[in-house]
C-alpha cells in the first residue's frame, strides 16, 4: 500500500448515480435522464447525520481530496481542508463531493451523448443553473440515504450553491458555510465572464459549439479565457510577490513572445487548462453565474429573499478578494441579520485574493475548524481537543 500522511483520505474512487427520473430545469426544458459522478470520504453513521455535502466552484469537479492514484503529483482541489483531523474532519463527517450538471468530468454535460440523438449534446446542452445544480443535488442525497445534511459548504459558485440550499430545502440543511462567494454577481464580474466567453466563441475551432463534430478543439480561446479569469482570482499583490517584473532572460527582445515570468505563468495554465476543460462547459457555468440572484424575486430585497432559511451560517471572506470582495460578503451577512437569521462572520486578511479559499490560510483554518466543532457537537459527534 503506498504511503499517505495520516491527514490525507488516502485513495478515492469515484462512483456515478445513473437518474431516469426527468429534471425540468429553470430555462424550461427537461433532463430527461443523467449521471452524476461523485466522491465520498469517511463513513456515513447510523443515524445518517453527519453528512457534509461539498460544492464545486466554477472548474472545480467532483475530485475534492485524497487521490486517485498512487502516482498522482496533486490531491484533490481541496484537500487542505477534507481529511482526518482537518477542517472538515472526515474522522467524524461522512463528505459529499460531486461533479455537476454540465460539467465535463463525468457528469452529464454537453460532452455526454444525447439520447434523442446518439451524438454529443454539444452546444444544444441545456443553459443550467444553481436552483438546477441544487435540485439534482437533493435527488443525489435521496439516492445517498441522507434527509439532512449537517452541513452544505462551498466557496465561490460553490457557496451560491450553499446559499441556494437553504432556500429551496431549509429543512434539509443543518449548517450552511458561504466561503468567497456573493448574493449576485456585480456588472465588473459579468463582464469578465462574457470577455472569457467571448475569446471562447470567437475562436475559429469553436465551431459553433459543435467542435467535436469537426475533430477540433478551441483551446485558444479556452486558453485565453482561462487567461483572463486567472488574473481575476488573484491578488496584485499575490502576482507582484510571485513574479513582480522579473524577466525570463536578463534582456529584454523588443518583441511579443514572453518575456516576463508572469506572461509564460498565465500562458501555462491557460494551455493546461485548454488541455483539460470542455469549452461548451465553460460558457454553461459561468451562465450559471452570471443568473444567480436569489433577490431577484424579492424586488431585490436580500432579506427577505432569504426568509426560508433557517439554518446558521458561516461567512468568510477573504482582505485582497478583488473579484467577490468582503463587501459583498457583508451585504450578505446584513440581509441575514435584517431576516433574523443566525450567521458568524469573518473576513480573512490574506495577500492571495480569491484563490485564498482553496489555501490552508492559519486564521482561516481556525475559523472554519471552530465551526466545524460545533457542527459536530450540535450532531452529537464525537468533538476534537
Amino acid at each position: 500500500m503506498p504511503e499517505f500522511s495520516p491527514d490525507s483520505v488516502g485513495l478515492v474512487t469515484p462512483e456515478t448515480a445513473h437518474f431516469d427520473d426527468p429534471l425540468p430545469l429553470a430555462c424550461g426544458r427537461t433532463l430527461p435522464a443523467y449521471d452524476l459522478v461523485y466522491e465520498t470520504y469517511g463513513a456515513l453513521n447510523a443515524e445518517r447525520s453527519n453528512a457534509i455535502l461539498i460544492c464545486h466552484a466554477l472548474s472545480g469537479h467532483h475530485h475534492a481530496a485524497g487521490y486517485h492514484r498512487t502516482d498522482e503529483r496533486k490531491p484533490g482541489w481541496w484537500d487542505a481542508h477534507i481529511g482526518p483531523g482537518k477542517s472538515i474532519d472526515t474522522d467524524r463527517f461522512f463528505v459529499v463531493s460531486l461533479n455537476n450538471l454540465g460539467g465535463c468530468h463525468g457528469s452529464t454535460g454537453p460532452t455526454s451523448a444525447n439520447p434523442a440523438t446518439g451524438h454529443q449534446w454539444g452546444p444544444d446542452f441545456p443553459i443550467m443553473t444553481v436552483e438546477d445544480w441544487v435540485h439534482s443535488q437533493a435527488r443525489l442525497a435521496d439516492r445517498l440515504g441522507i434527509e439532512r445534511f449537517a452541513a452544505v459548504i462551498g466557496g465561490s459558485l460553490g457557496g451560491m450553491q450553499v446559499l441556494q440550499w437553504t432556500l429551496d430545502y431549509p429543512e434539509r440543511i443543518a449548517n450552511a458555510v458561504v466561503i468567497a462567494a456573493t448574493p449576485k454577481l456585480s456588472a465588473q464580474n459579468i463582464a469578465f465572464n462574457e470577455v472569457a466567453r467571448q475569446a471562447i466563441r470567437s475562436d475559429r475551432d469553436f465551431q459553433d459549439g459543435w467542435y467535436a463534430n469537426h475533430d477540433t478543439v478551441p483551446r485558444r480561446g479556452l486558453k485565453l479565457a482561462r487567461m483572463v479569469g486567472h488574473i481575476t482570482y488573484l491578488s496584485e499583490d499575490a502576482m507582484g510577490s510571485k513574479f513582480g517584473r522579473d524577466l525570463r532572460s536578463n534582456d529584454l527582445n523588443f518583441g511579443y513572445d514572453v518575456e516576463f515570468q508572469v506572461e509564460s505563468y498565465l500562458r501555462h495554465q491557460g494551455d493546461t487548462f485548454s488541455n483539460s476543460f470542455d469549452a461548451n462547459t465553460y460558457l454553461l457555468m459561468t451562465k450559471a453565474l452570471d443568473y444567480f440572484d436569489p433577490a431577484a424575486a424579492h424586488g431585490g430585497d436580500l432579506a427577505r429573499a432569504l426568509a426560508p432559511a433557517t439554518c446558521p451560517f458561516l461567512v468568510v471572506s477573504f482582505s485582497t478578494d478583488w473579484r467577490f470582495p468582503p463587501s459583498r460578503s457583508k451585504e450578505l451577512v446584513n440581509a441575514l441579520i435584517r431576516a433574523d437569521k443566525a450567521v458568524s462572520y469573518a473576513n480573512i486578511d490574506s495577500p492571495h485574493g480569491h484563490d485564498a479559499f482553496l489555501m490552508p490560510e492559519p486564521r482561516y483554518q481556525a475559523v472554519f475548524a471552530a465551526f466545524m466543532n460545533r457542527v459536530a457537537r450540535d450532531q452529537g459527534l464525537e468533538d476534537r481537543p
